[in-house]
Order: structure tokens, then C-alpha cells, then sequence
């Protein structure tokens, strides 16, 4: 018989450095060494297996803020081989209702917050688990053996549901091997080291809070402090307090944090970069950072595919602005025209295609949505993209997103990169409207720095000679504030 690999992450780490610490909670102080995560997790794995009947293959929801427990949680249904389903606790119950019908959990367990949530429910879970029950099953008695790890490399590990921009949310299938080199890829790229620490702020629902740094961390034995929900304010005093060494934030957190009182005092010494994702950051948010001696590192990643796919070099944050630089390790790039045929000309957009181990094995009960994201082995993104001369890739927009205005093409996040560096915006996003003369135009929504509307004229001179004219929004809209989904990225379904 040919021996199989142990996949077990934390026994290696509770036998290497048994006292170093995995996990911190901000919000209670509580630590936990990785032996104990170790020695916990194997308890409530058995505990699932034998009190609640979970086997391989079990989906097990679970709605709950970020709390130490989630990731216990994760690590127990590992070595049973079954999956966890994170739910989303900003849905609706209606939405919810969707998650559990689709993915019909074996467990559900939910935090008592959600209680009135909860009720309003019309589905039912075969069995039910209050989050305090599953805090007492942890920690009510000392661990008394250890089970070994039963999962396989290419079983799932997780089924994350995406955010519905196109529909009906849909369940990627995170697989124990995408989890695998999704670290090995941000380690090289990242140089992750046992002696690395960050804060972990993303919701656990989302790809973010587990796989751009939490998983890749615990794979590395790093250690992670864990903060319910963001406030720019707490997560400086605690990069300060904490000596963290990487933050990972989207823009708007980034600028959120900026504009703080603590962020001109707090000692940001230990910071050796911070990865910005979800779009491009600002050139002028990119220097205030700069200033405080903090190099960003930008980059591209989806549910689906790693989720951390590109990575753009610090020290070329200005230099190639808006670029999200080249693909980590083991990861295949191409760019395809409407053919499926690749594109080698620089500066000529195609939809991105990527090819590697990080791939989703598929989405959940829905095998028509998988055919028309891979084929033939490559994941099509949906997101069309350039390079430039030197070979760096660029976003330039979804391939939803584009319209068509007078028979031109037109990509909105290249106007709306342009737009943020008008001296008074904040924030932009350009969508396509119906125009009885050119078919499409496009109508931009944006806020300013100092709340105030900018009248049209003056940005559409702003435009001229820097945008082609049939590049510059037609319409003009001022908000106080463009609606942002849980990740901190601009909804644009909310403006259309």
C-alpha cells in the first residue's frame, strides 16, 4: 500500500514549538499555544464524531463573529475529513435559508447575538448547536487522546459562498489542497516566517479572513491576533502594542486607519509591509502610508483561485500604480480574447485565465456554474486585464462590468483609477447606463474628501485630454458615502 502524507499542520507545530502562541483574542485577551489548539481540536473532533454523528464528507455551518473557537472549529472538522460552512451574519434569514438549503448541513451552530435571527429561520438543520455549547465541549474537561487525521488532500476542507454579484450566491468548494499551496505560494511570496504576527480583522466568512493570511500563518507556525470587527483605531494600538510584522487591509481600511488621531503617534516600527487588496489604492494613500515608513504591497486574488494569486513588490507601489504586479508561485497566467485565444501584445485587455493547484475543485450542487468557470483545467475569472512592456499586469475592469458606447469598449476601473486622482475625490465608481445615442454611456459615482459635491464641469475638464471622449462619464453623481460590501469593496449592484 502506498503510505500517505500526514496533512496535519498543527501536530507538527505542537511538536516543534508546543508553547509558541497561535492565536490571540483582542477582544478578551485569551492566548492559545499551539499545543493547545492542537490538543483542543482533537477533542472537538471527537466530540463532533461521537455526540453529534459527524462524518466525512458532514458539512457543519457555522454563524458567528471571529472569535478563537471558529478556527478550533475548522481544524476538528479537518481531521474528520468534513467541511465547514461559514455563513454570512450580515444576510438576511432569507439569505441564510439559501446557505443551509444549499449546502444542508449535518450541525449547525450559531452565536447567541443571532438568536432573533436565528428564529426567523424556515430552515432545519438536522441537528443544533448554540456557540456556548460548543465553548463548553472545548474547554469543559482536559483532552484524553488523539485521533488521527482522516482527511484527504483533495477532499474540501470549506464551501465559502460568494457575495451574489451575478445572482444567486453560489458555493466555491475550498479544498485541503488549494489550502496547501494557497500557503506555500504566500509564503514565498510574502517570506512568511515562524516569527511573523498580523491582525486578523476580515469576517471569517469571507476568503480574506481565512485564506490570505490565516491559514497561511498557522501553516507556518506564525502567530495571529484576532479582532471581531474592524476599528481603525483598535487595529493600530494593536500593531503598536502587539509589535505585528504584516497588515493586510483593503484601501478604504487603509484610509479609514490614515485619517485617525492614533495614526500619526503610534509606533508602526514593527510593520514590515501591508498588503492591500480588493482594487488599487490611491497614489496620495500610498505616500501617507509611506510617510508613516509603511512600503504596501498591492495585489489580486478571488474565492475561487488561491485566493492569493498576484502580488505587486513593494518598491514598485508608485512606480507601477494600479498594477497588481505578476502571479505567485505555481500559478499559471494567461490572458484570452472572446475566442479563448491567448493574447500576447502588451496593453491589449482580455479576460485573465489561471491555471495551478490553487483552483476550486467547483461550486456546490451547481455543475453548470463550474463548467463555465473552468475549462479544460483553467479557472476564466471574469476579469479582464493587460500587460504593460515590462510584463506587469493591470486590472481593468469585469467582464460584466464593460459596455459599449458608440461601438467603443469602455472598461470602468480605468476611469475610475484616473478619477481618484482628482485632488478632491475620495472614492468613484463608473457603471454603464442606456443612452439613446451612443447605446451606453457611463455614470460615475463618487465622494470627496471633503464631503462637498464638485460640479460636473469641472471634472469633466478634469477629463479632457487625459480620457479618451467617449471614456468620460456622461453623468455625474455625489454621495456622501459609495455603498461597500462586507469585504470593504464598492457594490456597484447597489448603484445600478
Amino acid at each position: 500500500m502506498t503510505p500517505k502524507l500526514e496533512l496535519d499542520w498543527l501536530k507538527r507545530w505542537a511538536l516543534y514549538a508546543p508553547q509558541s502562541i497561535a492565536l490571540q483574542c483582542a477582544d478578551s485577551n485569551r492566548t492559545f499555544t499551539y499545543k493547545e489548539l492542537y490538543e483542543r481540536s482533537n477533542h472537538l473532533a471527537q466530540i463532533l464524531k461521537n455526540q453529534y454523528g459527524v462524518e466525512e464528507a458532514d458539512r457543519v455551518a457555522m454563524l458567528s463573529l471571529n472569535e478563537p473557537e471558529y478556527i478550533f472549529l475548522f481544524f476538528a472538522l479537518q481531521r474528520i475529513g468534513s467541511i465547514l460552512v461559514p455563513v454570512n451574519y450580515r444576510l438576511s434569514p432569507r439569505e441564510i435559508d439559501h446557505i443551509l438549503q444549499d449546502s444542508q448541513p449535518k450541525l449547525f451552530i450559531y452565536q447567541e447575538v443571532y438568536d432573533e435571527t436565528v428564529k426567523k429561520l424556515n430552515s432545519s438543520p438536522e441537528k443544533v448547536l448554540t456557540f456556548s455549547s460548543l465553548v463548553e465541549h472545548l474547554f469543559s474537561e482536559e483532552p484524553k487522546k488523539i485521533i488521527s487525521m482522516e482527511t484527504d488532500f483533495s477532499n474540501p476542507a470549506m464551501i465559502l459562498y460568494t457575495s451574489g454579484t451575478t445572482g444567486t450566491p453560489k458555493g466555491a468548494m475550498i479544498s485541503n489542497e488549494m489550502l496547501f499551496w494557497n500557503s506555500v505560494n504566500t509564503g514565498l511570496r510574502l517570506n512568511i516566517t515562524q516569527k511573523d504576527s498580523t491582525i486578523i480583522f476580515h469576517p471569517m466568512f469571507h476568503t480574506s479572513g481565512w485564506n490570505v493570511l490565516t491559514t497561511p500563518f498557522l501553516h507556518h507556525g506564525a502567530r495571529i491576533v484576532l479582532l471581531k470587527k474592524f476599528d481603525p483605531e483598535k487595529v493600530l494600538e494593536l500593531v503598536e502594542s502587539e509589535k505585528l510584522s504584516i497588515l493586510f487591509a483593503v484601501p478604504t481600511m487603509m484610509d479609514m486607519m490614515a485619517k485617525t488621531v492614533s495614526f500619526a503617534r503610534a509606533s508602526l516600527k514593527s510593520l514590515r509591509y501591508a498588503i492591500v487588496g480588493g482594487e488599487p489604492m490611491p497614489v496620495p494613500l500610498i505616500r501617507i502610508w509611506g510617510e508613516r515608513g509603511i512600503p504596501v504591497r498591492q495585489g489580486y486574488g478571488l474565492t475561487e483561485f488561491g485566493p492569493n494569486v498576484f502580488s505587486l513588490n513593494e518598491e514598485d507601489a508608485i512606480r507601477k500604480i494600479g498594477s497588481i504586479g505578476f502571479p505567485n508561485f505555481y500559478i499559471n497566467a494567461k490572458i484570452v480574447d472572446q475566442a479563448g485565444k491567448e493574447i500576447h501584445s502588451p496593453d491589449t485587455v482580455g479576460e485573465l485565465v489561471l491555471y495551478g493547484p490553487t483552483i476550486t475543485s467547483g461550486y456546490w450542487n451547481n455543475d453548470t456554474a463550474t463548467r463555465e468557470a473552468i475549462k479544460e483545467g483553467w479557472f476564466f475569472t471574469g476579469d479582464l486585464v493587460k500587460q504593460d512592456n515590462d510584463g506587469y499586469f493591470y486590472i481593468v475592469g469585469r467582464k460584466k462590468d464593460m459596455f459599449i458606447s458608440g461601438a467603443e469598449n469602455v472598461y470602468p476601473a480605468e476611469i475610475e483609477q484616473f478619477l481618484r486622482t482628482h485632488p478632491k475625490i475620495h472614492e468613484v465608481a463608473v457603471i454603464g447606463i442606456k443612452d439613446e445615442k451612443w447605446g451606453e454611456v457611463g455614470k460615475a459615482f463618487y465622494s470627496t474628501n471633503d464631503g462637498s459635491a464638485i460640479l460636473d464641469d469641472e471634472i469633466k475638464s478634469f477629463c479632457c485630454g487625459n480620457l479618451a471622449k467617449y471614456k468620460i462619464p456622461k453623468h455625474f453623481v455625489h454621495l456622501k458615502e459609495l455603498p461597500k460590501g462586507e469585504s470593504g469593496k464598492i457594490l456597484k449592484r447597489a448603484l445600478i
